[in-house]
């Protein structure tokens, strides 16, 4: 490679054109975090040049420049931007408002040296004129609007052309308006250079306003790096910034799939417009919080469809290089049209997984798991929805992992071992065939607090007795709990296509309020003073004896979380019911639920911790037909 140190004028003087290859991400530079501190660089060398000091030059950094092949003698000279695309289309934005200014004060001379930085002469020699004209060509995102601004003549011009951007006073707004990159930086360089240029008297402004466009052109410098063609373009664009973090990782996977695909002839235009264009899309670049880390959905995304690929466990932190291994797995690397068939289809499966709205088995399970919050279990679902078992075997398999994880929830087990879990699940797939029968069993043997699947008995026994609301769960998981309780106890529940979501509209209610005292005595009439309840439970922890009314006291305060006491109710019904005894909350279910949790309350004449009981076993086996447990071997305890 060839390393020189030059000026923006040595730059741009020749008659070749700068293109950032299609696949680069967009313009990124802003005011605040680059424009301002450029504006103050360029006025301090131009007021140096004003009081006679010496000049030295500022560096603006480093440009790395890919030569094309070049047929002919029609045409310009091409060079591929590999890193510093955000440095050349700025300048090329400063060199516009040089222009504008110098044109205001009418220096026509050095106008037209100016011009010579931003257009190719002799578009008559050129196969395209409409885009080798430019010194600089933008990736296909931000062209429309670059070429508009530095085709423009003047500001009046540019107002005409970005009309959105401008108020009825013909001033650029400054709230609720996000203005296009190019408008914005000429517009904030015109008006500082204009500025800066009439802090002179009227014979100062010409002379300013040179003196300007001379340190724009001879002062301020930048480090060109040519390639040779023998080096590697991908690994100097991972030296500059994949180790400096300085890009997201996926602009570095997506850079270094199109360098492959050019790298083997593939027709990459083609391959980005096909494939990877979706992932361009603002669904994939919202940013995701999972704990303290936000990244865009497509770095998440990447991640878990890597360890499906893979079956093991990759590091988020160096997600570029794991990728590259991904690629180099085999004997063959993937080629670069294999690798984005990959990601599209995951794609599909992860999109269907976390927005839950179509029909298919990992739909469903996403839209049933998504109260749960377990994004560890990514990587499997894509395995197994994007594998080619029947929709019949990825729904059985999905609900395995539904019930293991409903079950763990509902007993109260920790999820804090679910990553290294998951992973063993895939990495033991990976040696056996996918299927139902295979994941049953590996769910099965996970053995210790942290792994097991809970047994039927075990899973009752909380169903009916455990502190569930609050305790064990929070309102997203109690609510999608009894929306699947519901369906459950309806007569066609085992042929519903889908999970009515809707129910997740509805509040968790305590039948049994858990301010029970002014409205709901004990079963032989006793009223009770809230401010007795902390005492007795004191001396039950200590484990000093109840007697018999403290007894029914605690009775009933141990059954007002559990499963048998709780329901769902309209928000406004919830209200209104609040505390009240429970004949009034009969007549407002009769008036506004068809809920199957809520009918066989109407034929209830007293709401009592036996009742609880009853109704806690009767959903109770319910969750055991909508969570099924663990196949019993022959002659094996269940």
């Amino acid at each position: 490679m060839k390393s020189d140190d030059i000026t923006v004028q040595q730059l741009f003087q020749d008659r070749r054109q700068y293109m950032v290859p299609f696949y680069q991400r967009s313009y990124v530079w802003t005011l605040s975090n680059q424009w301002d501190q450029l504006w103050d660089d360029i006025r301090v060398k131009a007021e140096s040049r004003l009081e006679g000091n010496r000049i030295t030059p500022h560096f603006l950094g480093a440009v790395v420049l890919d030569p094309q092949p070049r047929v002919g003698l029609i045409g310009v000279d091409t060079l591929h931007i590999i890193d510093g695309q955000q440095r050349l289309v700025t300048l090329q934005f400063v060199l516009k408002s040089v222009l504008l200014t110098l044109k205001l004060v009418k220096s026509n001379a050095i106008s037209e040296i100016v011009s010579g930085m931003l257009k190719n002469s002799n578009p008559d020699t050129m196969r395209d004129s409409d885009i080798e004209t430019f010194k600089v060509w933008p990736t296909f995102r931000d062209r429309k609007n670059y070429r508009s601004a530095i085709d423009a003549k003047d500001r009046d011009e540019l107002k005409g052309l970005f009309p959105n951007s401008f108020t009825q006073r013909e001033t650029i707004r400054k709230i609720g308006v996000r203005h296009p990159a190019p408008l914005e930086a000429i517009w904030f360089f015109t008006a500082r250079f204009e500025r800066w240029v009439k802090e002179g008297t009227d014979e100062e402004v010409a002379v300013r306003a040179e003196t300007l466009a001379t340190s724009v052109l001879q002062d301020l410098k930048v480090v060109s790096i040519v390639l040779d063609e023998d080096d590697d373009a991908q690994v100097i664009f991972e030296t500059l910034n994949g180790r400096g973090a300085q890009l997201h990782a996926t602009d570095l996977i997506r850079n270094f799939i199109f360098m492959r695909a050019d790298r083997e002839g593939s027709d990459s235009e083609n391959l980005y417009n096909t494939f990877w264009s979706n992932f361009e899309q603002s669904y994939w670049n919202i940013g995701q919080r999972r704990g303290r880390m936000v990244k865009p959905r497509v770095e998440w995304f990447i991640h878990a469809s890597l360890q499906a690929e893979l079956r093991e466990e990759i590091d988020l932190g160096r997600l570029y290089f794991e990728y590259r291994r991904y690629v180099f797995n085999d004997n063959e690397p993937k080629t670069a049209q294999a690798q984005l068939e990959t990601l599209t289809q995951y794609a599909v499966q992860y999109q269907e997984l976390i927005d839950g709205s179509a029909s298919s088995p990992i739909a469903k399970f996403g839209q049933r798991i998504a109260p749960y919050d377990i994004t560890t279990l990514h990587s499997l679902a894509l395995l197994i929805g994007a594998s080619s078992i029947s929709d019949e075997a990825k729904d059985e398999m999905f609900s395995f992992l539904l019930s293991y994880v409903v079950r763990r929830t509902i007993c109260g087990l920790t999820t804090k071992n679910y990553n290294n879990i998951f992973i063993s699940i895939l990495r033991n797939l990976s040696k056996e065939e996918l299927s139902p029968e295979v994941l049953s069993r590996l769910l099965s043997t996970l053995k210790g607090e942290a792994s097991r699947w809970p047994r039927d008995e075990e899973f009752r026994n909380a169903c009916q007795g455990a502190a569930i609301y609050p305790g064990a769960l929070e309102a997203p998981k109690m609510r999608a709990i009894l929306a699947e309780l519901e369906l459950g106890l309806r007569l066609n529940a085992r042929t519903e296509d889908s999970f009515n979501s809707n129910l997740n509209n509805l509040d968790i209610d305590h039948i049994l309020p858990r301010s029970w005292y002014k409205y709901w005595p004990l079963p032989d009439g006793t009223e009770v003073d809230q401010s007795n309840i902390s005492s007795i439970q004191l001396k039950q922890l200590i484990g000093v004896p109840l007697d018999e009314n403290e007894a029914a006291i605690m009775k009933r305060q141990n059954s007002i979380p559990t499963l048998g006491n709780l329901t769902l109710l309209n928000l406004s019904v919830n209200r209104e019911a609040q505390h009240k005894a429970f004949p009034i909350k009969k007549e407002l279910l009769l008036a506004n639920t068809n809920l199957r949790l809520n009918v066989p309350l109407l034929g209830i004449k007293n709401w009592n911790e036996e009742e609880i009981q009853k109704r806690g076993e009767l959903l109770a086996d319910v969750a055991l037909q909508v969570w099924p447990g663990i196949k019993a071997e022959p002659g094996a305890a269940h």
